[in-house]
């Protein structure tokens, strides 16, 4: 049976960024249904700097590689017209490797026309902003939105998304990713300074939606921003990524906030955004992640929507990789690459 050789890199631990492992293990032969693909791209996310911690919700536990998403080209299938197809999956896991095997089933087409690094800075990020702003907040154009850290991996597309549909943006950044904010088309102002004053300057009656990935107590500001009929998208808990305990906590504490403000009569509405609330209906998770990413594909492929790629590293660099997302300096998304010489 034939074999591939993968490079993987494996998180053995809590551990910092420079004790990430690279190692190879044997693939071999997909089965049917299978296909194995070769990874060009695959992203450096916030879910990965949690799992490192060990406070991402669900991680499994060490040793495991991790990976939310890719981006690849099929090399080897049951089905030979899947091969030399690029594709796209997210795993959860997994892809910060050179080579996975992957459900068919989970397989997405991407466009020619979209550079694989670029492609993988829509993956997760693209279907985590499409569907918040589209399927959960149902933001209409002429509305006004407001997205903290649009200088992020999901912000900056959340923010061009909204542009694409004729939605006026405000987002928060530090002050050195001011201009590149402002060129996505979003009003920036300071997350440094006083959030609710600088908003309610721009939207005195408030916002019709709130994009928040931070939690913490700044929650709270985020929902007494909102206009009559306005919606709290909360996906993420930033604030606490530091404090020790059981990480499961600040999410818990979040749910039961945001349960408690539906329970209030003041016409405003709050949700936490999950992208895998839905896979126990695998067939109907499979085909909406399929729809929206193919939507947020061809914004990009037409040039209405431009990845916001801060950096290609090579994925046995992954460390490095891992160090300059965590330092807060960039702007858009890291990504791994895959050495071209190792195809």
């Amino acid at each position: 049976m034939n074999t591939t050789i993968a490079t993987e890199i494996v998180l053995p631990g809590r551990v910092d960024p420079h004790d990430l492992l690279v190692t190879q293990r044997e693939l071999p032969a997909p089965a049917p249904g299978r296909a194995l693909v070769r990874v060009d791209a695959s992203g450096v996310s916030f879910a990965e700097q949690q799992m490192r911690r060990g406070k991402y919700y669900d991680q499994p536990p060490f040793p495991f590689v991790p990976g939310y998403d890719l981006v690849g080209t099929v090399i080897a299938a049951a089905d030979p017209a899947l091969i030399g197809r690029r594709v796209a999956a997210l795993t959860k896991i997994g892809g910060w490797s050179s080579h996975v095997d992957l459900d068919v089933a989970d397989l997405i087409p991407v466009p020619d026309a979209v550079d694989a690094a670029e492609a993988e800075t829509f993956v997760v990020n693209g279907v985590t902003a499409w569907q918040m702003l589209h399927r959960v907040a149902r933001v209409e154009a002429g509305a006004t939105i407001l997205v903290l850290g649009a200088n992020g991996g999901v912000g900056s597309t959340l923010v061009q998304l909204a542009r694409a549909a004729g939605i006026h943006v405000i987002g928060t950044a530090a002050a050195r990713h001011a201009e590149a904010v402002t060129a996505l088309g979003a009003t920036w102002i300071d997350y440094r300074g006083d959030v609710p004053h600088q908003v309610r300057a721009l939207a005195p009656e408030g916002v019709d939606a709130v994009f928040d990935h931070v939690g913490g107590p700044g929650i709270t500001d985020s929902f007494g921003l909102l206009a009559a009929g306005g919606t709290l998208v909360s996906y993420g808990t930033a604030a606490t990524k530091n404090d020790e305990g059981d990480s499961r906590l600040p999410v818990l504490k979040l749910f039961a906030r945001l349960l408690w403000w539906n329970s209030l009569p003041n016409r405003r509405s709050a949700h936490f955004y999950n992208l895998w609330a839905g896979k126990r209906r695998i067939t109907r998770f499979r085909a909406r992640l399929a729809e929206d990413l193919a939507q947020v594909f061809a914004l990009a492929a037409s040039g209405t929507i431009t990845a916001q790629v801060a950096a290609r590293i090579p994925l046995t660099e992954a460390a490095r990789a891992l160090e300059l997302a965590e330092s807060g300096t960039v702007a858009g998304k890291v990504v791994l690459v895959s050495d071209p010489t190792a195809r």
